[in-house]
């Protein structure tokens, strides 16, 4: 489950991208006669449940990489949000820009400055037993007059993650924290005010090009 993959069926086939996977099961878990692992031959058997229960799991995938393929098209949320997991990573959904990449709705990008696929997460802060609180104090700030549309991220050289458009920030509990049109989280894992960036970055010498990963 490295690669990207496609597993067709009669009403949605399923393509899952291994390398933005971050195994938090949600598939398995809730759907376990499609997404059947250590089995020889296709995990993935889309055709073994109603296609619109196959829809509704994949489309609560965190990460990303699972999605659907089919007569029915994924939409983006009705309201854009970034959930700070406990100890763990920026889980985005909404009208995803990712330096160019708009595949999914959905991702799950490092916030503990150790991930070797830069700026998606690969599991590492679970190996470092980073830590992290998901419920931040909460800023007051005014509602958002629009709360969709394109959301921008750009992952800085040797820096935060620059994001622009309607967002809301929640905590695992998916309480508000803040509400911004433009902001910059911490991805360096330093910062005395996750997951606002607080310039750590500079001091801890935080290092990546900014880029997507080329594999």
């Amino acid at each position: 489950m490295s690669g990207t993959d496609k597993y067709p069926g009669q009403k949605v086939s399923v393509v899952n991208d291994g390398k933005r996977c971050i195994h938090s099961r949600y598939c398995v878990l809730n759907l376990s006669s499609v997404f059947v692992p250590n089995v020889e031959g296709p995990w993935i058997k889309p055709d073994a449940a109603p296609h619109e229960t196959v829809i509704a799991v994949v489309e609560k995938c965190p990460s990303g990489a699972l999605r659907h393929e089919g007569s029915v098209a994924e939409q983006p949320p009705t309201v854009n949000t970034v959930r700070i997991w406990e100890n763990g990573p920026l889980a985005f959904h909404g009208a995803l820009d990712i330096l160019g990449d708009t595949s999914s709705f959905r991702a799950t990008l490092c916030r503990c400055g150790l991930s070797k696929r830069k700026p998606f997460c690969d599991h590492s802060h679970a190996e470092v037993n980073f830590i992290a609180t998901g419920e931040p104090p909460a800023k007051d700030t005014p509602a958002l007059a629009v709360r969709d549309g394109k959301l921008k991220v750009t992952p800085g050289k040797d820096g935060p993650l620059q994001v622009e458009g309607n967002l809301e920030i929640c905590g695992a509990s998916g309480r508000t924290v803040s509400r911004e049109t433009k902001t910059w989280l911490c991805r360096c894992g330093h910062s005395a005010n996750k997951p606002f960036c607080d310039g750590a970055h500079r001091k801890a010498g935080f290092k990546d090009d900014g880029k997507l990963p080329n594999d």
